[in-house]
């Protein structure tokens, strides 16, 4: 837990080593999710950071809330309270929701569980989780700045979950999950290979682990990307493939970032 905490942090920082240079101005600059702009992205990671520890100190107030119909409301809560602060103030709450949580979670069991939106998680995966929704948007912040990241081995965290949300993603399109293997083989950035499934599998998907991060949290659109899928089953998957809950994303629109990644 202490290693994976460690990841989260450091993933945060590199998101706020591009918004604190910005004035108020830039905080809001509309992202690729429109409307949500650059302080909206960062308000949406500070909240759910909060909710994350919510849910661990004290799960019967989160279950309530969920219970009473409020879960519909927290998304508008969330950008209604960033939108209220300044950059500088938004930052702060963002520190400390962020270290509030990792404090905590580094005394966790890897496995207990803890309640979220959807069934209840394992404290490692709700880690993993909170690491790949901070390099999603961070992604969104970086595309509206036209900043070009360089990946780090932390997108394993992002990859791995992309991997474990095959099922939801058939279930979140309507679609019944196939009983099938499908092995994986990503690129990682130092040149080594991170693998999932059976490696005699027909049925397989291959590329950069940057670009399968991209698909996966629909940052990037299926033609815009080095991934590479073999059988009509991965061809499935990757078209419908979500690391995140709740329903499908619209994605984002072939070529739409060719001027930022152009310069990498």
């Amino acid at each position: 837990m202490a290693a994976i905490c460690d990841d989260l942090e450091a993933e945060k920082a590199s998101v706020v080593a591009l918004v604190a240079p910005l004035d108020e101005s830039g905080w809001d600059i509309e992202t690729p999710a429109p409307p949500w702009t650059i302080r909206d992205q960062v308000s949406h990671l500070a909240f759910f950071d909060e909710k994350a520890l919510l849910a661990h100190a004290d799960p019967e107030a989160f279950l309530a809330e969920l219970a009473d119909g409020r879960a519909a409301e927290v998304i508008d809560r969330q950008l209604e309270q960033g939108r209220s602060m300044s950059g500088r103030e938004l930052l702060a709450w963002w520190d400390r929701a962020n270290a509030d949580l990792t404090a905590v979670y580094r005394t966790l069991d890897p496995k207990e569980r803890v309640v979220w939106y959807g069934p209840p998680m394992a404290a490692r995966s709700k880690i993993t989780a909170r690491i790949m929704e901070t390099w999603a948007h961070g992604q969104d912040v970086a595309d509206a700045l036209a900043v070009v990241r360089s990946p780090t081995d932390r997108l394993r965290h992002v990859c791995h979950i992309g991997v474990r949300a095959r099922s939801f993603a058939y279930i979140a399109n309507g679609l019944v999950p196939p009983q099938i293997d499908v092995f994986v083989s990503l690129e990682a950035p130092d040149g080594s290979r991170w693998e999932w499934g059976e490696p005699g599998s027909e049925q397989r998907v291959s590329g950069s682990a940057l670009g399968f991060a991209l698909l996966v949290t629909q940052r990037r659109h299926r033609d815009d990307v080095d991934v590479r899928s073999v059988g009509d089953t991965a061809e499935q998957w990757m078209s419908i493939a979500q690391a995140f809950a709740g329903p499908p994303g619209e994605g984002r629109v072939a070529g739409q970032f060719a001027h930022v990644d152009g310069a990498a």
